[in-house]
C-alpha cells in the first residue's frame, strides 16, 4: 500500500499554533530526571474550533478548557506535546488523528484534540 501525503506550501488563512515538545531529560538536583527545555515548531494554516469543557465545583473550582485543531497534512503532533493556541498553553489529549481519503489514499490533515486545566 503505497500512502501519499500532499506537500503543499503553508497556507495563507488559519491560525498558527505553536508546538511545544520537552527537550531531552535532565537531571534535577536531587538526581531525578526531568523534562529538558521546550523546542518549538509553528503549525500554519490550523483551524482552532471550540469543544464542550467542563467546570467542577465543591471547594475545587476547577474548569477544563478543550479546543480541536485542524492541522494542515503532515504535521508533526505527539501525545507528550503541549500547545500554544492564542496564548494558551494546551495538554495534547491522545494521538493526534490523520484524516484518509478512502478514494485516493491521500492525507488530507489531521485532527488533535487539547485541553486546558485551570484551578
Amino acid at each position: 500500500m503505497v500512502v501519499r501525503v500532499i506537500a503543499l506550501p503553508p497556507p495563507a488563512f488559519g491560525e498558527v499554533v505553536t508546538v511545544l515538545r520537552p527537550g531531552p531529560a535532565v537531571l534535577d538536583i536531587y538526581g531525578n530526571d526531568t523534562p529538558g527545555s521546550d523546542h518549538e515548531h509553528p503549525l500554519h494554516g490550523c483551524v482552532v474550533a471550540p469543544a464542550p469543557g467542563t467546570e467542577t465545583l465543591g471547594g475545587q473550582n476547577t474548569v477544563t478548557d478543550r479546543v480541536v485543531i485542524y492541522a494542515p497534512a503532515g504535521s508533526d503532533v505527539r501525545p507528550t506535546d503541549r500547545l500554544r493556541v492564542r496564548g494558551v498553553v494546551f495538554t495534547v489529549h491522545g494521538p493526534a488523528e490523520v484524516f484518509r481519503s478512502p478514494l485516493t489514499g491521500t492525507h488530507a490533515g489531521v485532527q488533535i484534540a487539547a485541553q486546558c486545566v485551570t484551578g
